[in-house]
């Protein structure tokens, strides 16, 4: 594990593809602030979305959390251990500054509630034969040894094969490119997280996710109050991306709006999925958007 802002995160990027490519349970954790370059350090960001997504080269799926709270900081980093160890891949844990800062009550529960779902193991349990990539299972997940069992293993960040070496074939590394998309694809359920509030007979959607959300909950329960058909997607999960469930919401909703501290990199995946304009409440950073100013567009949209 460890921990970073943006600037910090893009230097870290070769080496997610390499742990993506080596199938190396990670958990990396950035909190978000203004950029780019420099920009707004100790103040707060969304914007790394995308980074996130598509920051090493070439094809592979990622997980990423965004948490509202110090007390989902928590609870998302063990998640986000599990998700790595079961599917081995690295997990990004997306705070911004405004949680990162954050004083808040947490509860830590006792260790033995705590629920460790651990690696895949090997089926051989004495010394001999390991062929660390061999996939055996349907979820396309290899079984990992733990280092110092006596098995002898090779990874490089090189196309290769079930035992791990060099295969510059083009036909081995579609199988294997293939197979790490798939097995977060194939995953997504199990590893996507969202909270809907008011969705039952909701008109107006809000989507937010981070400090944000906190802002765009508040701003949807006043306009509640006063009559408007709003209701709020947060999404916990940034990637993979719920492209069905905003499918299946689209259907009958007649606006949607995007909250966030970007200027509007989900939104163009949203828009991709529900298949038509959506409205945004954007800012670049540096401060958290209030309750008010996505009341007011609401507010708007509902006039």
């Amino acid at each position: 594990m460890t921990a970073t802002s943006g600037p910090g995160l893009s230097l870290m990027m070769e080496n997610l593809g390499l742990a993506v490519m080596l199938e190396l349970p990670c958990v990396v954790v950035d909190v978000q602030r203004g950029s780019p370059s420099t920009g707004l350090p100790t103040m707060p960001g969304q914007s790394d979305v995308m980074q996130a997504r598509w920051g090493s080269h070439g094809d592979y799926e990622i997980a990423a959390y965004s948490p509202w709270s110090a007390q989902e900081m928590f609870d998302l980093t063990i998640l986000a251990f599990n998700i790595a160890d079961r599917y081995r891949t690295p997990v990004l844990i997306l705070c911004d500054e405004v949680v990162g800062h954050m004083i808040e009550r947490v509860v830590i529960p006792p260790k033995e509630q705590i629920d460790l779902w651990g690696r895949k193991r090997p089926k051989e349990s004495s010394k001999g034969r390991y062929e660390p990539f061999l996939v055996e299972d349907a979820d396309l997940v290899p079984p990992m040894l733990h280092a110092g069992e006596g098995f002898k293993v090779h990874y490089t960040g090189l196309t290769h094969d079930d035992r791990g070496y060099p295969d510059m074939s083009a036909e081995t590394h579609h199988k294997l490119v293939t197979r790490l998309v798939n097995k977060i694809q194939q995953n997504a359920d199990q590893i996507m997280r969202t909270e809907e509030y008011y969705l039952d007979d909701a008109q107006i959607m809000v989507v937010a996710y981070g400090c944000t959300a906190r802002s765009a909950q508040r701003a949807v329960r006043e306009a509640r109050q006063k009559g408007i058909p709003v209701g709020l997607l947060r999404l916990i999960s940034l990637w993979p991306f719920p492209e069905t469930l905003f499918q299946e919401l689209g259907e009958g909703m007649e606006t949607f709006f995007v909250d966030v501290m970007h200027l509007g990199q989900m939104s163009r995946e949203i828009q991709r999925a529900v298949g038509h304009p959506v409205r945004g409440v954007f800012h670049a950073g540096g401060e958290m958007i209030p309750p008010e100013q996505i009341y007011y567009a609401i507010q708007e949209a509902a006039a």
